[in-house]
C-alpha cells in the first residue's frame, strides 16, 4: 500500500488529496485500487447527508444531517506535513458500514431525541440511551447474547467512534440495566413510533393487522412466572416460553404489542390487544384482520359490541355449512389461481367469503396423499402384528390405532378401521384388523382442497376487496419471520419477566428500524429486502492510517493517525447512489507526539 497525490483545480484553487492504495493484479494488467480517500491533511468539513430526508419525506434535514459521524475535535495543523512514505500503515480495521446505516436509521426514527427527552443523563459513565442505541443496534446488525455484545462484537465495530463510548464501558451489567431502563418507556416509543413512521412513509392506520408467536426459553425459566409450556410454533414443545402478540399496518410496519403467558390461548388475547390499542390511539372505526387462531364467537362479540370492524378466517370444519356453495360456479377470479364468492350470513349480519386456491389445493392434495399413505402403511404393520400373534390385546390395539390416527390426522377420517377378537382364532392369529376407505370422506376432501372460509361484518360487497385485506394478513406472520429469523428474537436467555420484556422491545425497535431500511430501499428501487443491502454495508470497514512525519530539517516530527474509512467498490457506489447517501471519508484525527 501506498499513499498517492490527487489533484484537483475548483473556482482557479489547487486542491490536493491523499489516497491510500494498493496494487492488484486484473485480467487487463496491474491497477491500482482504492482502500481509503485520506482527504487533506488539515481539518475538514464533514459531508452532509441531507439527501436523505428529502428522499424519504421531502423535508429538508437540519445540519449535520442525521448520517453524518459525529464531529470529533481534531488537532489545528496550517502548517505543511512531510509524510515518511516508508513507514505509511493501516491499522485496527473495524466493522464500520453496517453499524453506520443503523445508527443513521435510529436517528431517523428519532428514537435518539426521544429517548434523552424520556431518559435525562445523570451520573452514569454511559447515558442510558447511548444503551439502548446500542441494544437495538446490536440486534438490527448481528443479534446474540449481551455478552456476545460485550466480548466480540462491539469491540469489532466502529461504533466508539459514531456513539463515543469506549469499549471498555460496555459491559454486560450496563447492558442488561439498559433493558430495565428503556422498559418502562415502552408505551411512549410504541406511539412515537407510530407518528414517525407515519409521516416518512404516509401510513394509514384503518386497517390493522394482529397475530400471535411464541418464543421458547433456554433453561427451564423459574425466575419467570409467564414461562410457561403452550403451543409452540417454534416445534420446542419441550421449552417453556412466552406468546407475543404483534399489531402492524397494512404494510407490515409495526404499531404495537403485548406479551403474554406462555401457555395463553390465541383467541383470550384478543380484548387485551384491542383494548391496549385503542387506549394509546384512540376507539375509532378500524378493521382487525384476524387469523382463525383468534376466532370464538365471544370475540366477534366483543367487536361488534365495541363497534368494530373484522374479517377473520375460520376453522376448516365450517366449510361443510357451505358444501352446497363449493359446488356451484359463481366464482370471482381475483389473481391468477385465486377464486372467491360471497355467501350471506344466517342472521345478516355477518358476510361470508369462500376462497379457493389452485396452488394450495395441490399442496392439500400433496399432503393428504402423504398422510394416507403413511397411515396404510401404518395400518398393514398393525395387521401384521395382530396376524403374527405378536398384538393380542384389543385394547393395545386401539391404544395402537389412536396414536395412528394423532400422528397422521389429515388422513385419520380416510380410513374406516374394525378391530374384532376372532371368535375361532386360527393359529397364532387372536386379532383381525380390517379397513374400508369411505367414499364420502375422499369426495369432501376433493372438493374442499385449497378452499377456506372468511367471516366478516363489513359492508362491502366487492369479494376481491375484502379478500385482498384479509390477505394482508401475511404481512404480520412476515413480521414474525423477520424477527425470528434476522433478528433472532429466540431462544431467549433471560431469567426474569422484564429482562425478557425488555429483550422483546429491543426487538421490536430493530424491527422498527428493519421496516424503515426496507420501505426507504423500496422508494429507491431497490425491492425490501435489507438483508442484502446490509451485507454488502458490512464489507465497509473503518480503520486508522499511520502517517509518520518529520520536520523540515529531517527530524522524526509527530504521527498523524487519520481513522478512514475504506473505499466502496462499484457495487456498493450503485447502492449508495440510489439511496442517495454519501459515505464519510474520515472520521476523525488524532496527532501522536513522538518520543525523543
Amino acid at each position: 500500500m501506498f499513499l498517492k497525490r490527487l489533484e484537483r483545480r475548483k473556482a482557479g484553487k489547487r486542491h490536493t488529496y491523499w489516497a491510500l492504495v494498493e496494487s492488484v493484479r486484473t485480467a487487463g494488467g496491474s491497477r491500482h485500487r482504492v482502500v481509503a480517500y485520506l482527504g487533506d491533511l488539515t481539518p475538514r468539513q464533514e459531508s452532509g447527508w441531507a439527501a436523505l430526508g428529502r428522499r424519504l419525506d421531502g423535508k429538508d434535514r437540519p445540519q449535520p444531517s442525521l448520517f453524518d459521524p459525529p464531529r470529533r475535535d481534531e488537532p489545528a495543523d496550517d502548517e505543511p506535513v512531510v509524510v515518511n512514505l516508508k513507514g505509511v500503515r493501516l491499522q485496527r480495521l473495524r466493522d464500520f458500514g453496517d453499524v453506520w446505516l443503523a445508527h443513521g436509521l435510529w436517528r431517523l426514527v428519532g428514537l435518539d431525541d426521544l429517548l434523552r427527552r424520556l431518559m435525562p443523563a445523570g451520573r452514569e459513565d454511559v447515558a442510558w440511551p447511548v444503551v439502548a442505541a446500542i441494544l437495538a443496534i446490536a440486534r438490527f446488525c448481528e443479534p446474540s447474547s449481551e455478552l456476545h455484545i460485550e466480548d466480540t462484537w462491539y469491540r469489532r465495530t466502529a461504533l466508539e467512534d459514531l456513539l463515543g463510548v469506549p469499549p471498555e464501558r460496555v459491559h454486560t451489567d450496563r447492558l442488561y440495566a439498559g433493558l430495565d431502563q428503556l422498559l418502562p418507556h415502552k408505551e411512549a416509543l410504541e406511539r412515537h413510533l407510530k407518528g414517525q413512521l407515519g409521516d416518512l412513509f404516509d401510513l394509514k392506520y384503518d386497517l390493522l393487522l394482529y397475530d400471535i408467536t411464541s418464543t421458547y426459553f433456554e433453561g427451564q425459566g423459574l425466575s419467570n412466572a409467564m414461562a410457561k409450556r403452550g403451543y409452540s410454533r417454534d416445534s420446542r414443545p419441550d421449552c417453556v416460553q412466552v406468546c407475543i402478540g404483534l399489531v402492524v399496518t397494512t404494510d407490515g410496519f409495526p404499531l404495537g404489542y403485548e406479551v403474554f403467558d406462555g401457555n395463553t390461548g390465541d383467541a383470550t388475547t384478543v380484548e387485551q390487544i384491542v383494548e391496549a390499542m385503542e387506549a394509546k390511539y384512540g376507539r375509532a372505526d378500524r378493521v382487525w384482520v384476524l387469523d382463525r387462531g383468534m376466532v370464538s364467537e365471544a370475540n366477534l362479540a366483543y367487536l361488534r359490541g365495541r363497534g368494530g370492524w373484522y374479517i377473520v378466517g375460520t376453522p376448516k370444519a365450517m366449510l361443510r355449512r357451505f358444501e352446497r356453495d363449493l359446488v356451484d360456479q359463481d366464482w370471482q377470479e381475483v389473481q391468477a389461481g385465486v377464486e372467491v364468492k360471497l355467501v350471506p350470513g344466517p342472521d345478516g349480519k355477518e358476510t361470508f367469503l369462500l376462497a379457493r386456491s389452485r396452488d394450495r389445493r395441490e399442496k392439500e392434495k400433496a399432503m393428504h396423499e402423504r398422510f394416507i399413505g403413511r397411515m396404510e402403511e401404518g395400518l398393514n404393520k398393525l395387521a401384521a402384528s395382530a396376524a403374527g400373534g405378536r398384538l393380542k390385546d384389543a385394547g393395545e390395539a386401539h391404544q395402537r390405532l389412536g396414536r395412528l390416527r394423532e400422528r397422521y390426522w389429515r388422513a385419520a377420517g380416510a380410513f374406516q378401521v374394525t378391530i374384532t377378537p376372532r371368535a375361532e382364532p386360527t393359529g397364532p392369529a387372536r386379532l383381525s384388523i380390517t379397513w374400508t376407505r369411505p367414499k364420502r370422506w375422499s369426495d369432501w376432501a376433493t372438493l374442499s382442497e385449497g378452499c377456506y372460509l372468511l367471516r366478516t361484518n363489513l359492508q362491502e360487497t366487492d369479494p376481491a376487496v375484502l379478500w385482498k385485506r384479509y390477505i394482508q394478513l401475511t404481512e404480520a406472520e412476515w413480521a414474525f419471520r423477520i424477527t425470528k429469523d434476522e433478528l433472532a428474537i429466540r431462544p431467549v436467555w433471560h431469567h426474569t419477566a422484564d429482562r425478557v420484556k425488555g429483550h422483546v422491545l429491543v426487538a421490536f425497535l430493530a424491527y422498527a428500524m428493519w421496516k424503515t431500511l426496507a420501505g426507504w430501499m423500496r422508494g429507491a428501487g431497490l425491492g425490501d429486502a435489507p438483508r442484502t443491502l446490509l451485507e454488502e454495508f458490512a464489507r465497509l470497514q473503518s480503520g486508522d492510517v499511520v502517517l509518520p512525519t518529520r520536520t523540515a530539517d529531517g527530524r522524526p516530527g509527530k504521527t498523524v493517525r487519520l481513522r478512514c474509512v475504506t473505499a466502496p467498490d462499484e457495487g456498493q457506489k450503485v447502492l449508495l447512489g440510489r439511496l442517495g447517501l454519501t459515505l464519510p471519508q474520515r472520521l476523525r484525527r488524532m496527532d501522536e507526539i513522538t518520543q525523543m
